[in-house]
């Protein structure tokens, strides 16, 4: 006899800031390339599966950075360089550092589903690569048709496939193939633009409807608990190599602006305070849930390595899965309010690296009769909570057409599961809360401690212990101490120290860590690692003090091929 299981999905949306806050231009396109491929597929296959309920998780920073690219396209003034030239009239005459942005820009994608399955753009590819041994003589034989036609397919490949089913644009560009001329590229331009302006509005309407539940993230997407206490690395990792800095200096004052500033963009972007908070990289510490409590946060998750971690410390055994991990759970003492959930990492795993593989109605079908298994292995009298969080925006360019089929099956599956159901964290916590709600719902327990860690490994090692990314923790430290000097000082008036801090909050990015070594791609170490550097060299400027000469030097090099580029990684 079947068993009941109820399912959190939990779908991360996050782009670190891209903006040069001087110029105001974007360095790199990554924010309107997902805008345009996964977050409105993402809406999509849920308008179209009404009954399927799910969390998403938006960073303010993302939102910060939509609704900077919707300004651009309300006033005309483009500040993303690569949209600049998909507009641009005239492609003839781009100057050599144009014409290397787009080369070096518009081949960036998952070769064997976005480029070598359209025959003109992969002959665009295949004659890049003949040329490009040559160097600059050889490239400059490429003419602004070329560019032309690379710019426009670059831009059809990311469009997502609900974006081609409802646009007859998207397939009469494709269909035309080559040649195309600065009306089709104006066309596309604008519908881009539409696009990327219904993003918010759509996500909005869906939470208000009660289909899904809004969370956000410490605003700038801060690794928090090494903001709050840098030796916490060592409780999961207890020889793991830290920087010489000892502490992050005003590390909990910095955790709570975050936080109290991601709640502030939540209610202004979805008119709600939201309950629940993802934190960064599923970083969590007992010290970081206490903040969490002063604020009145319902809910947060992590990894199934941090509750692995923190039962071990007191049962120095583990049992089965099934026995402990669906199941939320609740601290002791401070932070006994925050509700705690665990990822499934072999589920979310499975959605986030193997499913790309397999047929999408196969995928989906084995994904159920995984849920169903752990149903029946529950504990007696109890209805499993399983959660499923991974990006939700990374994975599905590893897929066939952006994911279509595999969420089409899957979602259709689970809508009309006669014993799965699909929930989200609060509506899981409305009915555990009733007095007599909670008889088929899994049994809360409390932790006796909670080992900080992250949903990678379990620990912090992404982010922290290698000498690479304790050098780049040590700069981001001496850049505070200088920052917390010069504002206890009257150097600067109102309106420059907010300048100030937004700079030094995008400089306390987890993104900046999980890049440095030499296990990731170079060009995307090279592009995180400039872009850690020019923030931190704009942060000294904005304290009008003088930029450490150190700063002009790279910290990271890379050289490795990860899985899906580095972008995922896997839970364990």
């Amino acid at each position: 006899m079947s068993r009941p299981l109820d399912l959190v999905f939990l779908w991360h949306m996050h782009q670190p800031d891209y903006r040069d806050h001087a110029s105001g231009d974007f360095l790199l396109p990554w924010v309107y390339l997902h805008a345009i491929k996964d977050y409105t597929d993402m809406a999509f296959h849920l308008e179209q599966h009404p009954q399927v309920k799910v969390t998403v998780n938006f960073v303010p920073v993302l939102l910060d950075q939509l609704e900077d690219y919707e300004q651009q396209f309300t006033t005309g003034q483009i500040r993303d360089p690569l949209l600049r030239l998909l507009a641009r009239e005239n492609l003839n005459d781009l100057n050599a550092a144009e014409r290397d942005l787009v080369l070096t820009s518009c081949f960036r994608s998952n070769h064997y589903s976005m480029v070598a399955p359209y025959h003109a753009y992969k002959r665009l590819s295949d004659l890049y690569k003949m040329l490009e041994p040559g160097g600059s003589i050889e490239l400059a034989y490429l003419s602004g048709q070329y560019f032309a036609d690379l710019l426009t397919w670059y831009h059809l490949v990311w469009c997502g496939e609900s974006v081609r089913r409802e646009h007859d644009l998207v397939i009469r560009l494709m269909s035309k193939n080559e040649g195309f001329n600065f009306g089709d590229r104006k066309w596309l331009f604008d519908l881009i633009g539409q696009v990327i302006c219904g993003i918010i509005p759509r996500y909005r309407k869906l939470a208000e409807s009660g289909q899904i539940e809004l969370s956000t993230t410490p605003h700038y997407h801060p690794l928090a608990p090494l903001l709050l206490d840098i030796n916490s690395a060592r409780e999961s990792t207890p020889d793991i190599s830290l920087p010489l800095s000892k502490c992050y200096p005003g590390g909990k004052s910095r955790v709570r602006a975050h936080l109290l500033s991601a709640q502030k963009s939540h209610r202004t972007r979805f008119g709600a305070t939201p309950h629940g908070v993802w934190p960064a990289e599923g970083a969590v510490s007992t010290e970081l849930l206490q903040v969490f409590a002063q604020q009145e946060c319902r809910w947060t998750a992590s990894g199934e390595g941090v509750l692995a971690n923190s039962l071990r410390t007191v049962e120095h055994h583990l049992p089965e899965r099934a026995q402990y991990l669906y199941r939320p759970y609740h601290l002791q003492g401070a932070a006994s309010g925050v509700r705690c959930f665990f990822r499934d990492d072999r589920l979310s795993d499975l959605i986030g690296f193997e499913y790309s593989r397999w047929n999408g109605k196969d995928a989906a079908l084995h994904f159920v009769s995984q849920l169903e298994a752990i149903a029946q292995q529950a504990p007696e009298g109890e209805a499993p909570v399983v959660s499923v969080i991974l990006d939700g925006e990374n994975a599905w360019e590893y897929y066939p057409y952006n994911g279509y089929h595999f969420f089409t099956y899957l979602y259709s599956v689970l809508q009309t599961h006669s014993t799965i159901s699909t929930t989200t964290y609060s509506g899981y916590l409305d009915r555990l809360n009733e007095a007599d709600g909670n008889k088929q719902l899994a049994k809360e327990e409390e932790l006796p401690r909670l080992v900080a860690g992250s949903w990678v490994y379990g620990d912090f090692s992404t982010w922290i212990g290698s000498p690479d990314k304790n050098r780049a923790w040590d700069l981001l430290c001496i850049a505070k101490q200088s920052y917390d000097l010069v504002m206890a000082s009257d150097r600067l008036n109102e309106a420059e120290r907010l300048v100030a801090e937004k700079q030094l909050a995008s400089c306390e990015s987890s993104d900046w860590f999980w890049w440095f070594g030499d296990y990731n791609p170079a060009h995307a170490v090279e592009s995180f690692d400039r872009l850690y550097r020019s923030n931190l060299m704009q942060l000294y400027r904005y304290l009008k003090l003088p930029v450490p000469v150190i700063l002009n030097s790279p910290i990271s090099q890379g050289g490795g091929l990860p899985e899906s580029g580095g972008t995922m990684r896997r839970g364990s």
